[in-house]
């Protein structure tokens, strides 16, 4: 091996070393000196409560339906302003008859064509000028909603994400680790400077209007925020807006979850449109 290789191979060694620190330690530093220089943007509140649709996309979930049902029948919300829709995916079980059982406001008995058209779907019928998302495995605090759906009392803010909580299947003990927790910060710093670049599915909401329809190997966790904010939107974080939702129980199963998760992403990063700067602020496609 010649000496211009081994100097080549010793330059790209330490420029993906360099990436790594910068990815878990050198961004979220970065943004923390820009939170010291940046003020905090003027959030607008407001009293008045949107209509909300709560749509809960399910495949075979006859086992958590009913409670997820029933945890969403007891949101502190006016009932009157909230509507709850489940989107049944093609479900092989009674989901869509325990729903019903359960008290939700509509059913829908889709064929099977995945969350995301599921979503879609429900989106076309409901009522509410807010779209809440939920997992059918996830339980929000019951102040969840009105956590949630507040940052839109700012008419810029398309999109807003709350925070979800792991617990373990046993006792119910919260099982976030240090990790996590980092994310979380980032996430709040990213919002409080311009716009979240991510999300998650068990808790997050869109006013009707600023709803699309993306790709759906895409999902909605990682291509909406971009995509709102590519279309003049803010995305935001809520972190008080809390829900639950039960870990994987096993390492083969959440080995499992990542490869799917990893899956989705890589082609939001390649041709779903993440890397092109049109639409961004310059605040923002730093932060991408």
């Amino acid at each position: 091996m010649t000496i211009a290789v081994m100097l080549v191979l010793e330059i790209v060694f330490w420029v993906c070393a360099a990436l790594l620190v910068w990815t878990q330690a050198g961004y979220a530093a970065a943004l923390w000196l820009a939170g010291r220089v940046v003020p905090p943007r003027a959030e607008p509140r407001s009293d008045a409560l949107p209509s909300v649709t709560l749509v809960v996309a399910a495949y075979a979930e006859a086992g958590v339906i009913g409670a997820k049902v029933a945890n969403a029948l007891a949101l502190d919300y006016p009932r009157d302003r909230l509507e709850i829709i489940v989107a049944c995916d093609g479900s092989p079980d009674a989901t869509a008859l325990l729903a019903r059982e359960a008290g939700a406001d509509r059913v829908l008995e889709l064929p099977r064509g995945g969350k995301i058209r599921a979503q879609d779907q429900a989106v076309e019928a409901a009522r509410g000028d807010v779209v809440a998302f939920s997992d059918a495995n996830a339980l929000w605090e019951p102040d969840a909603l009105r956590r949630l759906v507040a940052p839109f009392a700012d008419p810029v803010v398309g999109y807003v994400c709350g925070q979800v909580r792991f617990v373990n299947d046993e006792d119910g003990t919260n099982q976030e680790g240090l990790y996590w927790r980092y994310e979380m910060w980032m996430r709040a710093m990213e919002s409080r400077l311009a716009s979240v670049t991510g999300g998650n599915g068990a808790i997050y909401a869109t006013r009707r209007a600023s709803y699309v329809v993306v790709d759906a190997v895409m999902g909605h966790d990682l291509s909406f925020p971009f995509t709102m904010v590519k279309h003049g939107w803010r995305a935001v974080y809520a972190p008080q807006a809390r829900a639950t939702e039960k870990m994987v129980p096993s390492i083969e199963g959440e080995f499992r979850r990542k490869t799917r998760m990893m899956s989705h992403a890589w082609p939001i990063v390649v041709h779903g449109g993440m890397l092109s700067p049109r639409g961004y602020s310059a605040r923002y496609a730093a932060m991408i």
